[in-house]
């Protein structure tokens, strides 16, 4: 019988930073389906959302040092930088000029089961937590997280000062934190 070793996210940390492979194998196997989750949301697309993901995992090992658990928690780094990462694919001039060439073509062949994705994030229940929120809440993390969306992209969409939109965020990401800790 296989023993299946789990991590509180202070060990996780640490280990992380002397890039044990261990920790990162088990960081991938628990975080994995989240992150690719957030990206196949953002570009509904299987093959570019793992292609992403790796990528995503490759930037957290290179880069493990610039996390700083004083600035949030570790999910929180990884979802920020699962989401800009995923971002600056879709705006990169190769994905815009591979999207066209490939558009027309492959039209029949991109239908897929959207909720693969979303069952695999909500692996973590974190989807399920949202609908505990407060509306005005919830939409700020849903336009955020689900649709790739700043902060002032935000406020301009609902037409609420940028400082609303930032005290909405912290407060929901707090609410979600309380939440997920008693599931």
């Amino acid at each position: 019988m296989e023993v299946i070793q789990k991590y509180n996210e202070d060990e996780l940390v640490m280990m992380l930073q002397r890039q044990d492979q261990q920790a990162f194998s088990y960081l991938y196997d628990n975080y994995a389906p989240a992150l690719n989750g957030v990206i196949f949301r953002l570009v509904s697309d299987k093959t570019l959302s793992e292609d992403i993901l790796q990528e995503v995992f490759v930037k957290i090992w290179n880069n493990f040092s610039s996390y700083d658990k004083s600035k949030g928690r570790l999910f929180t780094w990884m979802m920020n930088l699962t989401r800009n990462l995923t971002i600056d694919t879709l705006r990169s001039k190769g994905y815009k000029k591979q999207n066209k060439i490939s558009g027309d073509e492959n039209s029949v062949n991109n239908l897929q089961d959207t909720n693969s994705g979303m069952d695999k994030f909500d692996a973590m229940g974190i989807r399920k937590q949202l609908s505990n929120l407060k509306p005005d809440q919830r939409i700020v993390i849903d336009l955020a997280y689900f649709n790739g969306f700043t902060q002032d992209e935000i406020a301009k969409e609902i037409g609420i000062p940028l400082g609303t939109v930032k005290t909405r965020m912290r407060t929901a990401i707090l609410e979600l934190r309380k939440m997920l800790q008693y599931t």
